[in-house]
């Protein structure tokens, strides 16, 4: 008797810490920073792996940049190319200038023919359109230029952002189409927790309200805002695992923290408000 008399009132005393623990249940949840490829092309290299810290203007990878090498050297050969043309044509200017002001005074001075000038003034004229035409066409070159530069810059991806490496997608070797991640970074600032209140306390929260965050064996005083609230309840998820909450509607909030939760993705937590 005594030891049934025992069991009950250890049984009685489970069953009120559990009712007493207002503790909301939840998981870290980390939004990645998906790193892709701007350009479609082969993966040169990998300077990254799982696990990395990575900084921010750290390489991640590089893609092959043989197209890249060969628009920049065209477009360097075509400046090359204009400014020898640009040489001769203003030598040619010079000479049809001064060949105009020669028959300009002679026509002036009735020692030449209107033919002669007309002919003069031609050449001058042919003269300066082709002065004109190579240095549009010289700047056309530095134009492309300055784009196959750019374009081969594309090919080193940097990090623009802090954090740590938690995904490769694609290795040296294999080919990677525009637009499509390579990397994927969790920036520590991404990290915040998404825990679940019962209907019959929802009442009881609300957008920038503050709660503190525990579990096996983070450190004391984690807190965080209040940032999201669904709108629709649902289904207790799967992943908490309380009996006590099966098969009752809660709804799904988030809180986060300025600068992140030293939190890891999937890590369970208990969320209390303050």
């Amino acid at each position: 008797m005594k030891r049934a008399a025992l069991f009950a009132c250890l049984v009685l005393l489970g069953s009120c810490s559990k009712n007493t623990d207002s503790a909301w249940l939840g998981y870290a949840v980390g939004d990645n920073a998906f790193v892709a490829a701007p350009q479609a092309g082969w993966v040169a290299r990998l300077a990254v792996q799982r696990g990395d810290a990575v900084r921010v203007g750290q390489l991640l990878f590089t893609l092959d940049d043989t197209s890249q090498v060969s628009a920049r050297d065209q477009a360097e050969a075509a400046i090359a190319l204009a400014q020898g043309q640009m040489t001769e044509a203003k030598a040619n200017l010079d000479l049809t200038q001064r060949e105009l002001v020669r028959q300009s005074g002679l026509l002036r001075d009735s020692a030449g023919t209107k033919q002669a000038y007309d002919i003069a003034k031609s050449n001058y004229d042919q003269a300066v359109a082709r002065v004109t035409q190579i240095s549009a066409q010289e700047e056309q070159a530095r134009a492309a230029l300055v784009n196959a530069r750019y374009q081969l810059t594309e090919r080193d991806v940097i990090a623009r952002t802090t954090g740590r490496v938690e995904d490769v997608f694609f290795r040296t070797g294999e080919y990677a189409p525009a637009m499509t991640p390579v990397v994927s970074i969790l920036p520590p600032q991404n990290v915040y927790v998404r825990f679940f209140v019962p209907e019959t306390e929802f009442a009881h929260v609300k957008l920038g309200q503050r709660v503190s965050i525990g579990c096996d064996g983070c450190a004391a005083g984690i807190t965080a805002t209040v940032t999201f609230i669904a709108q629709q309840e649902e289904f207790t998820p799967p992943v908490i695992f309380s009996i006590g909450n099966r098969e009752k509607l809660v709804f799904k909030l988030e809180a986060r923290a300025p600068g992140g939760l030293t939190l890891n993705p999937g890590q369970p937590v208990q969320v209390r408000p303050l």
